[in-house]
């Protein structure tokens, strides 16, 4: 076992020199590209193709190229392919990671090649401690989860039963809510959760419509939004004067238009809506479509969108030098236009700081989308800000 390791360290070590010599920047991009998360994958693949295609594939004059592999959303498979692209592809970077077990996989083997992980879509507060090269262009479920506590007060909801993924953004969503809610004098009558794997909502549904409580706070990762939905109305909830606020996530630009005009009226909060009201923004959509056979980007599209800009940003920075130290040094503290609006790398977390924007579903041209009505400026990621 020992001999394993020290052969594997001695291949880092061979590749982060030949790494730093390459006339090709090799970024590993490690996405659920099948299975329960593949909208997720097929979002930052189509925004890392999108920044290529718009920005070229030629850096500080040395070419990049994309290697994507389909971790299948399993962080063995994700490890062992992470492993292989260190090792026998030589990328200088690792990216993507679209659920947290997968992304805090990757960490160690990000420490031990001294390559940057490139977090663009896992939202766990933690992630960024797992590793000094892990970096975040995506969320914190925290950034969300505090704002939409306190609009909940603020407009008159006193009792709320949360429900949540059993899986670390949703363990986040949960405590930063309900901590939040209750300081500001709400009451928290009961938590619930559900099964990253096969969620079947109906059961903690039926709890909460017997509980009767002003509101229904839920998280629940990328993708499976629209089946919360459709349980959340076969159980008549939409029915029962029980207010649905949530993430971001649960109304996801890309699954919404399908969730039909039941959600309508539902409160959320996040960084990025399709219906954002910058210039930045419109060109961005409209050139995501047209790539893409009219697909809508969603929030996880701009968190790989923004990793490759830190990327080609940070490679200009180093003049090309793909030491792994020398990129995240040069990512701390970076900040750019997203079409989220104006986000920065926190240079002491290697966290995203970003906009939160308080939104409402609605319909905009015969269309559903998130429509922003608040902003809430530059917010770090809560979690770390409670531990200083």
């Amino acid at each position: 076992m020992i001999r394993r390791e020290l052969l594997i360290a001695a291949a880092f070590s061979v590749v982060s020199s030949a790494a730093f010599a390459q006339d090709t920047v090799k970024i590993g991009l490690i996405l659920p590209m099948t299975g329960q998360q593949a909208s997720t994958g097929k979002q930052i693949d189509a925004a890392v193709k999108l920044y290529q295609a718009r920005n070229g594939t030629t850096v500080a004059g040395k070419k990049v190229e994309v290697i994507l592999k389909d971790d299948t959303g399993v962080p063995d498979v994700a490890k062992r392919l992470a492993q292989e692209l260190v090792v026998n592809d030589k990328v200088a970077v690792l990216a993507g990671f679209g659920l947290t077990p997968i992304a805090l996989a990757v960490a160690p083997i990000a420490t031990q090649a001294k390559v940057p992980e490139v977090v663009m879509a896992a939202g766990t507060s933690s992630i960024t401690e797992a590793s000094p090269f892990v970096v975040r262009t995506s969320f914190t479920l925290a950034q969300s989860a505090v704002p939409m506590a306190e609009w909940a007060v603020k407009n008159g909801i006193k009792k709320v039963v949360t429900l949540v993924t059993e899986f670390g953004p949703g363990l986040d969503a949960e405590k930063s809510f309900s901590d939040k809610f209750k300081a500001d004098g709400g009451t928290i009558v009961e938590n619930l959760k559900v099964p990253l794997r096969s969620p079947d909502f109906s059961p903690v549904l039926q709890k909460a419509a017997d509980i009767k409580p002003d509101a229904l706070f839920v998280f629940v990762p990328s993708g499976q939004g629209a089946q919360f939905v459709k349980q959340f109305v076969e159980r008549g909830l939409d029915k029962s004067g029980i207010k649905l606020i949530a993430t971001g996530d649960v109304t996801d630009d890309d699954q919404l238009n399908g969730m039909g005009d039941v959600v309508i009226g539902v409160i959320n909060t996040h960084n990025y809506s399709a219906n954002h009201n910058s210039a930045a923004n419109k060109a961005y959509v409209e050139a995501f479509k047209k790539a893409n056979g009219g697909l809508r980007p969603n929030f996880m599209s701009v968190g790989g969108y923004d990793g490759m800009h830190m990327i080609y940003e940070a490679l200009k920075k180093t003049g090309g030098s793909t030491d792994g130290e020398k990129l995240v040094a040069a990512m701390k503290g970076m900040a750019w236009e997203s079409p989220r609006g104006p986000i920065s790398i926190d240079p002491e977390t290697r966290d995203i700081i970003q906009n939160i924007y308080v939104r409402k579903v609605d319909k905009v041209d015969g269309e559903l989308y998130n429509v922003e009505f608040a902003t809430i400026p530059n917010v770090k990621d809560p979690v770390k800000a409670a531990k200083k």
